[in-house]
């Protein structure tokens, strides 16, 4: 699937999007430095009615938030590799056990973990096409 969304578009990318991937436990951004990955999960994370602050977890590596699904209380993680050298220190980091949880995980920079995602993972791959649009495709690369 792919789809062209301008930054106004975001919110109506992201529902078509969670109607795509449906109950997808891992998914993993793929795209160059700025092209929207953070901001688009932020939209992916107000479809799901978190209600927590999403921020990049550039620093932290993890951010965890909360949502509610079919009345169950379920986390997202929010993981950001870019700062990693090593997948080794993505392991250290606990990002293995979010990887393996029952939760959602939501991968920037994956292309460092390659190894240890799991199966079934979804890989997303974005593009700029100008400064006010983006092109988003699902797909194996």
């Amino acid at each position: 699937m792919e789809m062209i969304y301008s930054l106004q578009q975001i919110p109506q990318a992201a529902a078509k999007f969670w109607n795509t991937v449906g109950q997808a436990h891992t998914v993993a951004f793929h795209g160059n430095m700025g092209v929207g990955k953070t901001t688009f999960i932020h939209a992916l994370c107000d479809e799901l009615n978190v209600k927590d602050v999403v921020s990049s977890p550039t620093f932290s590596i993890i951010n965890e938030y909360v949502f509610l699904n079919n009345g169950i209380l379920k986390k997202v993680f929010h993981i950001d590799l870019y700062r990693l050298r090593y997948e080794e220190e993505a392991i250290r980091a606990g990002v293995e056990d979010c990887l393996y949880s029952d939760h959602l995980c939501l991968i920037e920079w994956p292309e460092k973990i390659v190894s240890i995602l799991p199966d079934g993972t979804v890989h997303v791959f974005m593009e700029q096409i100008d400064d006010k649009t983006r092109k988003l495709r699902i797909g194996d690369n």
